[in-house]
């Protein structure tokens, strides 16, 4: 397992990551979510053994990073697909990390072969394009036979096929017992690759669990003939309720509550349904607060 314990990280007087836990499981993919800043990269920095936390522990499969002995074997890690050497062929950047890892040679040219720029194996990676270099980062990744991934930013710079390519890989991954962190700003690939998420802001987690479970809006969408009445029943009973921007009413209450209290009270009703279930992007923003355009850039490497 993958598993942060009441993480935190101050940088003076700055608080980075506060009191953060939370644990990925074999066989899931978790979505790791926040706005530019909350904490994403600082957090998998120090899960990755990058970086040292103020407090807490982080482990992987129940060691720190920087005790395994050989943590390629466990887990692949990709956190920045531009750091490669620009001056190294892909082949020579794979050879050279299998050598570390105690693979033979091959295993990096099977590697290229399985993320398909092996066509590309002899050029350098400074000419490779963004999604080329993220190919080679997932490689990388990959090239240990690892139990556990954790990914920053996998799908930055991929096109449609390449996107489509890495959810299959990382659900076939998952599918044959693998643990997967994945952080992304597509929110739509998180909500289609993803099982679990954990959402941060400000440093701090501000939701987690089992992806439907957060997509669904619980509450009942009711309308009545008379909307004054309707409302006033609701709040006398003591229930939350809110107009929505179509004329009718939101109530956090189940449907047969909202149907009880509008008969007791005389009230006609001539809609009452569930909620529907929300999109990632919309539970997001109602989380972080954040308008769509706070979440453009790739990273939130200044914290």
């Amino acid at each position: 397992m993958i598993t942060a314990e009441h993480l935190t990280k101050r940088y003076g007087h700055v608080t980075a990551v506060d009191d953060v836990s939370f644990q990925c499981e074999p066989g899931t993919i978790t979505g790791f979510l926040g706005p530019n800043g909350a904490g994403k990269s600082t957090a998998l920095r120090m899960l990755t053994g990058l970086s040292s936390p103020t407090s807490g522990r982080a482990t992987i499969g129940g060691s720190q990073y920087a005790d395994l002995p050989n943590p390629g074997r466990l887990v692949g890690v990709m956190l920045d697909a531009a750091a490669q050497h620009p001056g190294r062929t892909g082949l020579e950047t794979l050879s050279l990390a299998a050598r570390v890892m105690g693979l033979p040679r091959r295993r990096a040219t099977e590697m290229l072969e399985q993320v398909d720029i092996a066509d590309a194996a002899r050029r350098r990676v400074g000419t490779y394009s963004l999604g080329m270099r993220q190919r080679l980062g997932i490689a990388s990744a990959l090239l240990g036979y690892p139990q556990m991934l954790i990914l920053d930013e996998p799908a930055n710079g991929m096109d449609p096929a390449g996107i489509r390519w890495m959810r299959s890989l990382l659900r076939d991954f998952a599918g044959r017992g693998g643990t997967v962190l994945l952080s992304s700003h597509l929110l739509g690939e998180i909500q289609a690759t993803a099982d679990h998420l954990v959402v941060i802001e400000h440093g701090r987690v501000v939701a987690q669990g089992a992806l439907q479970e957060l997509l669904h809006h619980r509450g009942t969408v009711a309308r009545g003939t008379d909307p004054d009445g309707l409302n006033r029943a609701m709040r006398s009973q003591g229930l939350s309720i809110e107009r929505t921007d179509d004329g009718a009413f939101l109530i956090d209450a189940t449907p047969e509550q909202v149907g009880r209290v509008a008969a007791s009270a005389g009230q006609i009703l001539i809609e009452l349904r569930e909620n529907e279930a929300a999109g990632l992007e919309e539970i997001f923003f109602e989380l972080t607060g954040h308008a769509t355009t706070g979440i453009g850039a790739s990273n939130d490497n200044h914290v």
